[in-house]
């Protein structure tokens, strides 16, 4: 049996950590830049970084029209933080125009939600389906999903009631940083879903 590769775009942002994190659980995992590496993974990491600059370096890369044909096919596909955003339907910016975005979770996504760089925090996230009590969850220039569509389960909402994690098949995103914790168990959680494996929030 072929084994388990996670592909980690590595064109800005905060991919190194997803790769280190990956390892750390005996998950092999590659970085993604061209088109052609698409091939040898069985599911994607979008991570946080900058996502305007991240949605215009896939459109120079040719990487667009690829991610999108192989996520509706079936390819799992986690964004984190700006990866959230370029996996949703639409996003807003802060001065309310939208922006380009993979158009593939049906989620609407609103930018730097929670304000400012030194506006960034951490706190106990409980996650549906994630056992071993709260995740410690880092929010660093965070967006938050302003509204979901029927076929989303939402999975973990701050105290206000922003929704901060969800499903969609095999598209997860999150609004934060796990991969700067010490905590692997979204990574664990996202590896099972690639390899097809049952996990504990199906939907």
């Amino acid at each position: 049996m072929t084994k388990l590769t996670i592909g980690v775009l590595s064109l800005q942002g905060a991919f190194i950590e997803h790769i280190l994190m990956f390892e750390r659980i005996g998950v092999r995992a590659i970085e993604v830049k061209l088109p052609h590496q698409l091939e040898q993974i069985g599911g994607l990491v979008i991570p946080g970084g900058e996502s305007t600059t991240v949605m215009k370096l896939m459109d120079s890369f040719n990487l667009i029209a690829p991610i999108k044909k192989l996520a509706m096919k079936g390819l799992p596909v986690w964004g984190t933080c700006a990866g959230m955003i370029c996996l949703s339907r639409g996003a807003v910016n802060p001065n309310g125009a939208p922006m380009q975005t993979l158009e593939l979770m049906d989620i609407s996504v609103k930018r730097n939600a929670f304000g400012r760089q030194v506006d960034s925090f951490e706190t106990q996230l409980p996650i549906a389906g994630i056992q071993g009590g709260p995740f410690p969850a880092v929010f660093i220039r965070a967006p938050l999903i302003e509204n979901a569509g029927s076929g989303v389960k939402v999975l973990a909402r701050l105290p206000g009631g922003e929704i901060v994690t969800a499903v969609q098949g095999k598209l997860l995103a999150t609004s934060f940083h796990p991969e700067l914790t010490g905590d692997d168990r979204l990574h664990r959680y996202f590896a099972d879903t690639a390899g097809n494996k049952p996990v504990a929030c199906p939907i």
